[in-house]
């Protein structure tokens, strides 16, 4: 691959990075000002224009009775500006955040040019992400540290590397559910127990006082690296280990997103609860759906939250035969060897499509108590040898919610956010983007209305979704699981 010019990264950086902004912008802090593509902010009442929809580019400000073009950096100083008057509250963090996002795009794209993708098309999928979330303001940001510290571990990089390995003095580990895979990950000295670690982490956290106190007192003994290298997938901390089929998710002290990625106590001890819900609910669905199973965590009394690992199956086990996984965010963000790019007709894909995903999801909710995380970073999709979905994989139980726990008007509007709005709707727009003309709604409809769940009329009949308001969410400093909606209209009701 011929690498790239600083000119040419620096104009695809800033247009990765401004797209998912101008999304956040443009759904939670303007409104259309009647010609296409111009919008009004509405707190200081500037007119913004942009060219395109799904992602919008070449963003504009009308100033001094003409058009002005706006870098990447103009773009953070605007939106800063505008949510200060909208909120009457000011940030010096998220600005920076947002130029962090588009320098390590920057990164990204430099790396990605001089290194070789893998050749396992789901492990390809897993590292598409260059553009990441569609709407958030600052996708990329990889908590402001130099480029060298995050890089070599950053899977839109192709990266891949070691495990750290550490023994645990037995009378120190804490762990619950079946931990036994990280036992085959090497081996412990006597009266030790093998504790896997993200490197990124260890050199995050491993000076602090509770671990350094424990490297030096023996509670704590370095035992090198795994023999393999592990992938890491588009959740960052979370690693697949292709020999051993296995998922480890770590914890990880940067923001990314809207959290600081630490694997949390509350969750961890949530952890059996919940996955043992969804395992169950799963069991007695109908149909090829699967749940890959956070089995179980393993930590240090003395840093549980640094130093824990959780374990989750790997995908392999639950395939149908002859299938191929792919991530869902990456079939919208695009790969080489998505089956979307061969697509002449739409229609048999996304009812295909619609037909694994939106089944076990709702006879989950409805059934069992049970609010997946739906979204795009939470679904695998298999397909068959023409590309076509056979079958949904759902993951990660810290984002699943129980009826148990929360109540069921709260339950369904975060499944409809997750599902309809992050999920489908994401997906739609590319389908129809790629196939002028083609309506992928009233299929969707058609799905979702041969379910018995008591909700779905007025779903269907509604005329707005709840879109999550990550920029307002992130300006605010509002908890990242604080999910706050605002009203979108909603293709899925009749007009």
């Amino acid at each position: 691959m011929e690498p790239m010019s600083p000119d040419g990264v620096c104009e695809r950086a800033d247009a990765h990075a401004a797209a998912p902004l101008l999304n956040c912008l443009l759904r939670e802090a303007a409104e259309p000002a009647g010609e296409q593509g111009v919008h009004r902010l509405r707190a200081g009442g500037r007119l913004l224009r942009v060219r395109g929809d799904r992602r919008p580019r070449d963003p504009e400000v009308f100033a001094r009775g003409a058009w002005h073009p706006l870098s990447h950096a103009e773009l953070v100083k605007l939106t800063a500006e505008e949510l200060c008057r909208a909120t009457g509250v000011s940030n010096l963090e998220l600005p920076g955040e947002m130029l962090d996002s588009r320098d390590a795009v920057a990164a990204i794209l430099a790396a990605r040019a001089r290194a070789t993708a893998p050749d396992d098309p789901y492990l390809r999928s897993e590292q598409s992400l260059v553009t990441g979330h569609p709407r958030h303001p600052a996708p990329k940001a990889r908590g402001g540290g130099p480029v060298a510290d995050w890089l070599p571990y950053a899977p839109e990089a192709y990266a891949r590397f070691p495990l750290a390995l550490l023994g645990v003095r037995a009378d120190a580990v804490l762990e619950e559910g079946d931990t036994a895979a990280l036992d085959a990950l090497g081996t412990a000295p006597p009266g030790y127990r093998l504790l896997p670690v993200h490197p990124w982490q260890l050199a995050l956290v491993g000076s602090r006082p509770p671990i350094r106190e424990a490297f030096q007192d023996g509670r704590l003994v370095r035992l090198g690296d795994t023999p393999w290298p592990v992938w890491p997938t588009a959740a960052i901390r979370t690693v697949y280990a292709p020999d051993g089929d296995l998922f480890l998710k770590f914890s990880l002290d940067v923001r990314i997103t809207n959290d600081i990625r630490r694997l949390w106590r509350h969750d961890l001890l949530a952890l059996r609860r919940t996955d043992t819900a969804v395992a169950s609910a799963f069991a007695a669905l109908p149909g090829p759906a699967a749940w890959l199973s956070d089995r179980g965590y393993r930590t240090a009394g003395f840093a549980f939250e640094e130093l824990a690992v959780l374990v989750r199956d790997g995908v392999r086990g639950h395939l149908l035969p002859g299938t191929t996984p792919l991530l869902a965010a990456a079939l919208v963000e695009g790969f080489e060897g998505s089956p979307l790019d061969t697509l002449t007709d739409p229609g048999p894909w996304w009812t295909a499509y619609l037909r694994q995903l939106v089944p076990p999801a709702l006879e989950a909710f409805e059934r069992h108590g049970v609010v997946l995380e739906a979204h795009l970073q939470n679904t695998l999709v298999a397909v068959d040898a023409a590309g076509l979905p056979v079958q949904a994989l759902f993951r990660d139980a810290e984002g699943v919610k129980l009826l148990t726990d929360v109540s069921r008007p709260a339950g369904w509007e975060r499944l409809v956010y997750c599902l309809v709005v992050n999920n489908l709707t994401e997906v739609a727009a590319l389908l129809a983007e790629r196939h002028p003309g083609w309506n992928p709604w009233p299929t969707a409809r058609a799905e979702l209305a041969r379910h018995p769940v008591p909700e779905i009329p007025a779903l269907l009949a509604s005329p707005t979704l709840p879109g999550k308001t990550n920029l307002l969410l992130r300006w605010t400093g509002a908890d990242g699981a604080d999910a706050r909606y605002l009203p979108l209209p909603n293709p899925l009701a009749r007009r």
